[in-house]
């Protein structure tokens, strides 16, 4: 039979625990997929925030007057979670940008399906390169740093602690829309060469052949050459993907050095 006793502060403090790793979860990627069963979600939630109730101390800190006061420290707890979980996913927003740029030179840009990361209508290609960085998020175990990251933030950020400094916030994510541009370029840099090579082409064999109706032949090529290139450059994802990471572990270490 088991027989388990607590304190009502111990209850409260779990509970402000859960929802920081609730709301993490809810927007992380890998996490927040669509695929992934709600039930499966919660039950990683709940789970991992017993593990880190049992090794934190319940904060004395934790003290309220009234239930408004305490409705004010879950919102807290709970923005803290959206924005460690923000870090992580708006760096897999870089992939669907460079897929973007991808179908719109290689025609393909009224294809769009269902992203399951973002769940939103997004570009072929970029549904491909976010399973892609997906699959490299697994295999080199960068779900590992987003928990990890969640729970140093228990200690760098405690509970009831935050504080949200709203310029360091914001500059740190003008920064970040410099590197978005930056490194989705040199994601679809290669395709983006090319494409604009063939047009050069194209164009020089429309004034030589003025019969030759270049528009419906490079309609054609644009598509094969296209394919061609993303089949040759697919050994180049996984340093896309290095970038990818590494950006996400400067954003979430500046997110959490704007809450602190």
């Amino acid at each position: 039979m088991v027989n388990l006793s607590f304190s009502f502060l111990d209850l409260e403090y779990f509970l402000l625990i859960l929802v920081r790793v609730s709301c993490f979860v809810f927007v992380a990627p890998f996490f927040s997929m669509s695929n992934t069963p709600r039930r499966v979600r919660t039950v990683f939630a709940v789970f991992t925030s017993v593990l880190l109730y049992t090794s934190l101390t319940p904060a004395d800190g934790v003290v309220y007057f009234s239930e408004l006061e305490y409705a004010v420290i879950v919102l807290k707890e709970a923005a803290v979670g959206l924005i460690i979980g923000f870090s992580a996913t708006v760096c897999t927003a870089i992939v669907n940008f460079a897929g973007a740029i991808v179908d719109m030179e290689t025609g393909l840009s009224m294809v769009s399906l269902m992203d399951p990361a973002s769940r939103q209508q997004t570009s072929i290609t970029g549904v491909i390169y976010n399973n892609v960085f997906m699959l490299m998020l697994i295999v080199s175990g960068m779900y590992r740093f987003l928990l990890g990251a969640l729970a140093d933030s228990f200690v760098l950020v405690p509970v009831n602690s935050a504080i949200l400094q709203g310029e360091k916030l914001v500059s740190t994510m003008v920064r970040f829309m410099g590197d978005y541009i930056s490194i989705g370029f040199r994601i679809c840099l290669p395709v983006f060469c090319v494409i604009l090579l063939l047009n050069v082409i194209l164009g020089v064999l429309a004034k030589v052949s003025p019969q030759m109706n270049m528009f419906a032949v490079g309609m054609q090529l644009k598509v094969i050459v296209g394919l061609c290139v993303l089949f040759l450059t697919t050994g180049m994802l996984a340093d896309a993907s290095g970038f990818i990471f590494k950006e996400i572990q400067e954003l979430t270490a500046a997110f959490v050095e704007g809450m602190m």
